[in-house]
């Protein structure tokens, strides 16, 4: 018996192995290439540039209009990236949980954009989806929350400009260390992921959340999908997800309703509790998205709906 488990679970590494490499190679090239062109924009100044441009836009929000730094750190790379611009800055609980939900709704842009085209969305709708959202949700919590934030103007603090190679040693060694964090987090997860297949354990995890899924809109076959996505997140998650994808029973709509879910409200684990650290107050962060996350996937299945109706005809 034992023998029979240990050649399963040898079988089922061996099966995720050559897509696994595949997907993680296409991620690593993305988010490299992503962070390089980061440094260079904060290097140059070309980033705070843009960022004084948007402030002013930021009042809608309540926001000061130097947080508009950290909102498009967060957009184009990482919540982490968020982080570090919001730290420098006085803003109250109020201005953190509005900067942080518009955050959650919109970060990462350009790799989450690749994944969740992967799956099959769009990705111009997925860009315009996620903006939109974000600055939809800055709004109404702006109009929602008591009080008011300050909005004095208040600057960054970005230290002293090292030089280029300075820059682009420290580049390195930031992008080595997300790269093998990346790699043990993508493969580990797909053999769990694999494993859980094979040994049953899937159909169980469904059953437990199906129930949810049922008030997400979502089909409980999109439900470890799901997990991972608001567990790991979409650029480390990707991985398993197209394995899921490419070897479960999931149809094409059901994975475009998850897509409209997950495009909003994932990383709701590590990211939420990073910025609830920061000040930020977790369960807006949290019940915001989701609410938001519940009318995308019913416009999406007024979409199926209407062009089941009509267009077929």
């Amino acid at each position: 018996m034992k023998d029979e488990t240990k050649h399963r679970i040898i079988a089922c590494v061996k099966d995720v192995l050559p897509s696994t490499t595949k997907t993680c190679i296409w991620i690593i090239k993305i988010t490299v290439a992503v962070s390089f062109a980061m440094m260079l924009l904060k290097y140059f100044q070309i980033l705070p540039w843009i960022s004084n441009a948007v402030s002013p836009v930021f009042r809608i929000f309540g926001l000061p209009g130097a947080t508009a730094l950290a909102y498009v750190s967060g957009y184009f790379v990482n919540v982490y990236s968020c982080i570090a611009v919001m730290t420098t800055l006085d803003l109250d609980w109020r201005a953190i949980t509005i900067l942080c939900t518009m955050v959650m709704c919109a970060h990462s842009m350009v790799l989450e954009t690749a994944v969740l085209k992967k799956t099959g969305a769009s990705g111009v709708r997925m860009v315009i989806v996620r903006t939109l959202c974000s600055f939809i949700l800055g709004i109404l919590l702006n109009l929602i929350l008591p009080g008011s934030s300050d909005l004095s103007e208040m600057s960054v603090d970005t230290g002293a400009r090292p030089g280029f190679l300075t820059a682009l040693w420290e580049w390195f060694l930031s992008a080595l260390k997300l790269v093998l964090m990346m790699v043990a987090i993508i493969y580990s997860l797909n053999i769990l992921q694999r494993l859980l297949r094979e040994f049953g354990i899937m159909e169980k995890i469904a059953k437990v959340f199906r129930p949810l899924m049922t008030v997400f809109g979502l089909p409980s076959e999109t439900v470890f999908l799901w997990i991972v996505a608001n567990i790991i997140g979409l650029g480390y998650g990707a991985a398993a997800m197209l394995y899921e994808l490419d070897h479960g029973d999931i149809g094409e709509r059901d994975v475009l309703l998850l897509d409209s879910h997950i495009c909003i409200s994932h990383s709701n684990l590590e990211d939420l509790l990073l910025l609830a650290a920061c000040g930020a107050v977790w369960w807006i962060l949290l019940l915001s998205r989701w609410a938001m996350s519940i009318v995308l996937v019913w416009e999406q299945r007024l979409e199926f709906y209407l062009k089941d109706t009509f267009v077929k005809k």
